[in-house]
């Protein structure tokens, strides 16, 4: 059962990937709801994720705070 919900949020993160502030207010859902190492984990899938999308690095700064 571990990561369902990792692997959820990465599926609502790549459906609200056209609009950056439906996708970063769904990155703030999801690191409030996730285990310290699932965000680890979506951190790093992140920013593979966003690699080819830079109207998405702003992103980045909420796995910083």
């Amino acid at each position: 059962m571990a990561g369902v919900m990792l692997e959820y949020t990465k599926t609502v993160l790549k459906k609200v990937s056209f609009d950056t502030k439906l996708f970063c207010k769904e990155l703030k859902k999801a690191i409030s709801r996730l285990l310290p190492d699932e965000v680890e984990e979506l951190k790093l899938w992140l920013q593979q994720f966003i690699d080819d999308k830079p109207e998405l690095q702003q992103s980045l700064i909420l796995l910083k705070a």
